[in-house]
């Protein structure tokens, strides 16, 4: 059963700039393990989370850093690791698992999620 469905988009260039204005925000969006990608990797991440939230109805019980886009390999679809009151929240909601769908090009990111509760 579908509980919800999130999408997201970033401009690259734009959250470049978000970025230099405001190095600060690299520390309170991304986890440690995902500051070390590069731009346009740190943008689809962004529109990840973003998505996250939309799927959920509201970021209540959501925390930045509980959420991680980890890199996977290239062979390997794009998913969440979900932790601390973040993965509280999402069972609490009824979500048993996350679907994630990553692209950017044309110096955009985009982010679509599926959010599935238990049969």
């Amino acid at each position: 059963m579908i509980i919800g469905v999130g999408v997201d988009m970033v401009d690259i260039e734009r959250f470049e700039g978000q970025i230099a204005r405001s190095p600060r925000l690299m520390e309170r969006l991304f986890t440690p393990h995902e500051r070390d990608l590069p731009l346009r990797s740190l943008a689809a991440r962004y529109a990840a989370k973003e998505s996250l939230i939309k799927a959920l109805g509201g970021s209540d019980g959501v925390f930045w850093q509980e959420i991680e886009v980890p890199r996977l390999g290239e062979r390997q679809a794009p998913n969440y690791k979900i932790s601390g009151e973040t993965a509280v929240t999402l069972e609490a909601r009824g979500v048993a698992r996350t679907h994630l769908s990553l692209s950017h090009d044309g110096g955009l990111a985009l982010a679509y999620t599926i959010l599935e509760g238990g049969i």
